[in-house]
Parts: structure tokens; C-alpha cells; sequence
């Protein structure tokens, strides 16, 4: 939504200011001069939604927030429309069904994403700050996968650049800057680590292809996210092939480190290490990464408030995804499983990354992974696995 320009100053106004001021009406919305009903018409049909949204969200909860809107434009509405757009399945993980404009929405909107950030990651929010831990050496493990199920990992990290809108929301303008900052910054990452910036729009599709880049997802271009595509998205690979930064894609920043033997501890110490040099260089910038003190980290998803972290690994299975007990086990290690497009290929990830600390989640994951492996091995020789079953996390 777009912000609203001052008017044009006349002497008129400037000698009756203070009169002026006074009529200005308290309510920001006011101002938009949007043709909405009252709370009680606008709500939406939550009847068949399966997001935590729908699930959260109350009539008076809309009440609360209908006529708040932030600096930049962003109102209630605008936060809900991805889980408007796509409601979910019943059947499925639960998503969030909710994304922030701008970084003030998780203030202005707090009781909503309050609620859905404890709800989805199953860990109260304190006054007490996050705990953080970007100190590779103390995960212990990780490079020591079995290779005949463990084919291959991937750690990645996303953030969120302080005073600017979050890609539901940011104009042209916004986008284009942001991708200015990370070219100065990753410029002088180059200095240490050799790599080369490739915008979006000047690959082709096999390049794409690649480099693991998919076309815009229709909810992606319905909420915003995917707006002006491709302008001002850019890709940033090193030569050694360790490290990629997406820019501008789902969010602001996003590093990742795949690595084809399965070693997460690499991958995991490649993510750390580059990701606080890009937070000093951020910060000399005068452009810090968006961090609220009883949230952590915070980005355009409540999803990934916290560290923003995420640890997953693709393991081979033929026994394990039919056992009766998976999902009970999958929740005791606070991991989730997702299929992929071959049968006998699995997705193994962190499910939250809010609560524990960087090398606490990577350790979930490895931790994880070991356990998952040794049942297929006691599966595959017609064993059980009840007494590997773990006490919950």
C-alpha cells in the first residue's frame, strides 16, 4: 500500500498549523480513505482454513487490530492475505498463514503474531532475550553421516535489513537499494571470499535451473512477494561453490551452504562464519539486520523469527516412512520429515527455529539424523525400534 504525501505547504497552512493539527483525526486508517466495512463485515471465512492464523484468529482479535497500521502502510489485512490465499490442509504441517510487511508489524500487530510465533514454534516468548550461538566448535558430530542413507546437506539462514519493507511490501525502489547494499557489502566479502553477483534477470532458465532457482509461485505473486519480478533479484556465488546469498528472493538475505557429502558441521561453520562477517559489514553500512530483543532475528516470516536457521538433510528410506510410530518420534526429536520427488528420498529438518540457539537446532538436526538412520538399519534386518524411541526434546 502506498504511503501517503504531505500536501503542498501554503502560507494559509503554515500560519494555521496548530488549528490544523488539532482536526487531524487520531485514527491513522483515516487517512487511506479505504471504502471498508466495519470489523464484524470484513472478517474473513476461517470456516475450512488449516494455518495457524485460522486457527488463532478471533473476531475480537481482528477488532483489536483493524484500524492499526505501521509507517510504512502495511494494515492487519496485509498480514493475513497469504493465509487467505492459501489456506492449507488439514492433512499437512501447519504453516504460519500469516507473513509482516515491515519489521513495526510485529509490534503493532503483536498479540497476533505473538500468539502464532508461540503456537508454531512451541516456545513461549520472555522478556528474556534469545539465546544465540554462531560457535561451530561446540556442535559436536555432523561430519560423520552415514553415506549410504545421508546423500547430501543443506544450511541456510535468512535476515531481514533494518529500514526497509519486507518483499510483501517494499516498492521498486526499496528492492533496488537493497540489492546496492548487498553489492557494496558482498564486494567486500569477495575480499576473503572470491565470488561473483548474477541478477536474476540476466540467467537463463538453465542457470536458474542450476543454481536451484524456481519460478514465482502463484501465492508468491499473489501476496507480493514475487512483485516486479525478476527486477533487482540477484544471486551471489562463491568460486569455491560454499556459499550462496540470495537477494531479494523470499526475503531481504538468505545464505546457503549445500554440501553433496552430507557434512552439516561444514556447511554449518561456512553459514556462521560469513554470516557475521555480512552482519558487520551491515552495520557499517548503517543498515544493521532486524533484531527485536524478545523475538531474535526476524524476517518476513514468523517462521523463521528467532535465528532464522535452518538445518535439513536428504536421507535415503525405504523402511522408516511406513513404521507406525515415525510421527510420534519426529516430534519427541522436535524434527520434521518431508517427502521429495523420488519415493525413497526424505527431507529431514529443524521444525522450529525459535528458542534454542544456532548450534542447539544444527545439533537437533544431526542428533536426529543418527537416530532416524540407526532404525532403518534395525528396520531393514526386521528389528524394532521401540527402545530407540527418545523422551521428548
Amino acid at each position: 500500500m502506498w504511503k501517503i504525501k504531505p500536501p503542498v505547504e501554503f502560507a494559509k497552512e503554515t500560519r494555521y498549523r496548530p488549528i490544523l493539527e488539532s482536526l487531524v483525526p487520531p485514527d491513522p486508517m483515516s487517512q487511506f480513505h479505504l471504502r471498508r466495512g466495519s470489523p464484524e463485515e470484513e472478517f474473513p471465512d476461517l470456516a475450512r482454513n488449516a494455518t495457524w492464523m485460522g486457527r488463532i484468529l478471533t473476531p475480537a482479535m481482528y477488532r483489536r487490530q483493524f484500524n492499526r497500521c505501521t509507517d510504512s502502510g502495511v494494515i492487519f489485512d496485509d498480514v493475513i492475505r497469504v493465509g487467505l490465499e492459501e489456506p492449507g490442509d488439514v492433512s499437512g504441517p501447519v504453516s504460519v498463514g500469516c507473513l509482516a510487511g515491515d519489521a513495526q508489524s510485529y509490534i503493532l500487530f503483536c498479540d497476533f503474531f505473538d500468539r502464532v510465533i508461540e503456537a508454531y514454534h512451541g516456545h513461549k516468548i520472555s522478556s528474556q532475550t534469545p539465546e544465540s550461538d554462531f560457535n561451530y566448535d561446540n556442535l559436536k558430530g555432523g561430519d560423520d553421516l552415514d553415506r549410504s542413507y545421508a546423500v547430501s546437506c543443506e544450511v541456510s539462514v535468512v535476515r531481514g535489513i533494518e529500514d526497509f519493507s519486507f518483499p510483501t511490501h517494499c516498492s521498486r525502489g526499496e528492492r533496488r537499494q537493497l540489492l546496492t547494499l548487498a553489492r557494496t557489502a558482498l564486494q567486500q566479502l569477495q575480499e576473503e571470499l572470491p565470488g561473483r553477483l548474477l541478477p536474476v534477470e540476466e540467467l537463463t532458465l538453465d542457470q536458474q535451473r542450476e543454481l536451484m532457482l524456481t519460478p514465482p509461485s502463484c501465492v508468491q505473486l499473489r501476496t507480493g512477494v514475487a512483485r516486479d519480478w525478476p527486477d533487482a533479484r540477484a544471486v551471489w556465488v562463491s568460486t569455491d561453490g560454499s556459499l550462496v546469498v540470495l537477494v531479494n528472493l523470499e526475503d531481504h538475505l538468505k545464505l546457503v551452504s549445500t554440501q553433496d557429502d552430507a557434512n552439516i558441521a561444514k556447511a554449518f561453520q561456512s553459514v556462521c562464519v560469513n554470516l557475521l562477517k555480512l552482519e558487520a559489514l551491515y552495520k557499517k553500512l548503517r543498515h544493521p539486520f532486524i533484531w527485536k530483543q524478545q523475538l531474535g532475528w526476524v524476517a518476513s516470516s514468523p517462521a523463521a523469527v528467532g535465528t532464522g536457521l535452518k538445518t535439513s538433510v536428504l536421507l535415503r528410506l525405504q523402511h522408516l516412512p511406513q513404521h507406525r510410530r515415525l510421527q510420534d518420534v519426529l516430534k519427541r526429536l522436535r524434527i520434521r520429515m518431508d517427502k521429495t520427488e523420488s519415493p525413497a528420498l526424505y527431507c529431514v529438518s529443524n521444525a522450529a527455529t525459535f528458542g534454542p540457539s544456532e548450534v542447539a537446532l544444527t545439533q537437533l538436526v544431526v542428533d536426529g539424523v543418527k537416530l532416524l538412520i540407526a532404525m532403518e538399519k534395525r528396520l531393514e534386518c526386521d528389528g524394532g525400534i521401540d527402545d530407540l524411541v527418545p523422551t521428548q526434546k
